[in-house]
C-alpha cells in the first residue's frame, strides 16, 4: 500500500489537531484549545479544513489577529479568525 492510499481516521486527525492547537504563545493556545474541544465537531467539513490550514500559521501572526492589531490578508484566514473570536470572545 502506498502513502497516497493511507487515509487518516477521524480520531487520528483529531488527536493530531489537538496537539497542533498547543502553541508556543500561551495567549494563542488559551483560545485554540478550548475552541477545538468545544466547536470543532460542529464545524462544516470545509470549516474543519480551514481550521486545519489555520493551524499552519505562525504563532506571532495568530496573536496579532486574535488581539485585532492586524487583519489577515487571506480571506479564508480572516473568516476563521472571525469564527474563533465570535465563539470564544463574544462581543469583540
Amino acid at each position: 500500500m502506498s502513502n497516497s492510499e493511507v487515509t487518516e481516521s477521524v480520531e487520528d486527525r483529531k488527536r493530531r489537531l489537538t496537539w497542533q492547537c498547543r502553541r508556543g504563545i500561551k495567549e494563542v493556545e488559551v483560545l485554540l484549545v478550548p475552541f477545538f474541544k468545544k466547536y470543532f465537531d460542529t464545524l462544516s467539513s470545509a470549516d474543519q479544513d480551514s481550521f486545519e490550514a489555520f493551524l499552519k500559521e505562525q504563532d506571532a501572526d495568530i496573536f496579532e489577529w486574535f488581539t485585532m492589531r492586524v487583519k489577515p490578508t487571506n480571506p479564508q484566514t480572516a473568516a476563521m479568525v472571525d469564527v474563533i473570536l465570535s465563539r470564544m470572545a463574544p462581543g469583540l
